[in-house]
């Protein structure tokens, strides 16, 4: 069972508590902070309107099925969640098990006036499940029970899933083919395949396999104007790639049922290593040489000297002195503060693995890099989904935690940085509030990169005002963004949040095209009302 008000299952083994080290250590850098009382699921279910939907028999209109569909996975999620404080519900909920079920709930909807909102991991950060106040009915339909490899074309390598398919399923039954996917976000636990083509997902390692644009071939769209199918092509010149106007729709345009994915045999070899640079300048060329020299590599992140020192004492928790022998066997190598730390990646065959690794460790240290020698990168591996689990346990004691990211140019990237850290950092001066914020690259690209910024701070007396602080701190970082030529999102969607800011990226002709495929699909604005488009609130 999924956790009503927080990431994860409710026995998941990453489930975590804050330990002492870790609580001393946020004290000392956004100050001590005061737990707020937490609503009851019962309290909330207490709250659910009588449903407003006709009757289906394929819906069901049960308060606590609608709780559990009402938000998704942002901070003002969880803040409404946990303060009780929530004031919209889907009307109905429905589990549909194929796409003749979904045409058959988008007529209902259609014949009765029905907001719908498709549901796939429920993992959004940015609004993009949760209902509105409005006057016409929501029905939420929920993928899930669509989860299954449906054919696996082994000659062209593609593989069929049912939309609702999370990705611990997919990996499963790619594997036991002999195939995987290799997308790898870090929802990857929950999150589903027509999720990510929805929202234009990137996975962790996508220097080797590819975004999810890349690995989206074809597959079928239920929208009310009927059924979209696109063929699996592996080439055309024939026009526009329809495949586009479906990749990050966000529901918009209809329901994404059956995904087509371009998948990869089981890779003979994977490694994780880390590296240590003197500066976060030097560590910055090394990220994009290696890229731009195009060394076979699946993934590189590289962290800012701030995040660097974060996460090693973070991880350390009450007990520091690994961290400090490791600092002191750096520094002897001239490895001292303003380090950074890069965490590389190679996956192929055992050749290509120990070519790419030799070519990429020989590059870093021309720079005066460092290799670790202590197991950093297999730890970084097996902790790769554990960051979502930690907004919980900080909650519990007081503390917000929450992230932005763009991509920029390479030639904007150390001053994109500078500003959308000091924007956020500075956003609660005005309360006189501490802001622990730092960055890493987590995508790279020739042109140029991801940033990806986490922010830390405290709730307050009320969870009134973690959501003014958050909105200041959202705010604050997104006009940077912007001013810094970026995307208001390279991973995580537009959704509710970022929509206000799509206008910078698509700029007002672009918005008007996107505004006018959505119309053709859904002529009275009833799919995903209020998301991705800035002039629909």
């Amino acid at each position: 069972m999924r956790l009503w008000n927080g990431w994860g299952n409710e026995n998941s083994e990453l489930l975590m508590e804050l330990n002492s080290g870790l609580r001393n250590l946020l004290q000392a850098l956004v100050g001590p902070a005061t737990p707020l009382a937490e609503a009851t699921l019962a309290q909330v279910v207490a709250k659910v309107p009588d449903s407003r939907a006709p009757a289906h028999p394929l819906i069901t209109s049960d308060a606590e099925i609608r709780v559990r569909h009402a938000r998704g996975q942002s901070l003002p999620d969880w803040l409404a969640m946990h303060s009780g404080d929530v004031d919209s519900f889907p009307d109905a909920v429905a589990f549909p098990e194929s796409a003749e079920q979904v045409r058959e709930l988008l007529c209902y909807a259609r014949d009765n006036a029905i907001d719908v909102i498709p549901y796939g991991g429920g993992t959004s950060v940015v609004g993009h499940i949760n209902p509105a106040l409005s006057a016409r009915p929501i029905l939420t339909i929920d993928m899930s029970a669509m989860n299954t490899l449906i054919h696996l074309d082994r000659d062209s390598q593609l593989a069929t899933f049912g939309a609702g398919t999370p990705g611990p399923e997919i990996e499963a039954q790619l594997q036991k083919e002999g195939y995987t996917l290799g997308h790898f976000p870090q929802s990857w636990e929950l999150s589903t395949v027509g999720g990510w083509v929805a929202s234009r997902s990137s996975g962790q390692q996508s220097l080797h396999y590819g975004r999810i644009e890349n690995m989206f071939a074809g597959g079928s769209i239920e929208t009310l104007a009927g059924t979209l199918e696109i063929p699996t092509i592996p080439a055309s010149s024939a026009g526009p790639d329809i495949r586009e106007m479906i990749l990050g729709s966000e529901g918009r345009m209809g329901i994404i049922t059956e995904v087509v994915v371009r998948v990869t045999p089981l890779p003979e070899l994977e490694s994780f290593q880390v590296v240590f640079f003197p500066s976060w300048e030097i560590g910055l060329t090394a990220a994009r040489e290696l890229i731009q020299q195009r060394i076979a590599l699946s993934m590189v992140r590289l962290s800012n000297p701030l995040e660097t020192t974060s996460l090693l004492y973070m991880g350390a928790g009450e007990d520091a002195s690994g961290v400090v022998a490791l600092e002191t066997a750096l520094a002897e190598k001239g490895i001292g503060a303003g380090k950074v730390m890069m965490t590389f990646g190679v996956t192929g065959s055992a050749q290509h693995c120990t070519f790419a690794k030799k070519m990429a460790l020989d590059h870093c240290a021309s720079l005066g890099g460092v290799a670790d020698q202590a197991g950093l990168g297999d730890n970084w591996a097996h902790g790769r989904f554990r960051a979502p689990y930690l907004r919980d346990p900080l909650g519990s004691a007081g503390y917000a935690v929450d992230t932005m990211e763009t991509a920029v140019d390479w030639s904007k990237v150390p001053q994109a940085v500078d500003n959308i850290e000091s924007a956020i950092r500075s956003a609660l001066a005005d309360e006189g509030e501490q802001v622990h914020a730092y960055t890493h690259l987590s995508h790279v690209y020739g042109q140029g990169s991801s940033i990806y910024t986490t922010y830390l701070f405290r709730l307050g007396n009320s969870y009134q005002q973690a959501l003014q602080r958050w909105e200041k701190l959202k705010s604050a970082g997104a006009n940077q963004i912007v001013a810094s030529g970026g995307t208001i999102s390279h991973q995580h969607g537009v959704g509710r949040d970022h929509r206000d800011y799509l206008g910078a990226e698509k700029g007002a002709l672009g918005l008007a095209a996107i505004h006018s495929v959505c119309q053709l699909f859904d002529p009275n604005g009833q799919m995903n009302p209020g998301k991705l488009l800035p002039d629909e609130h």
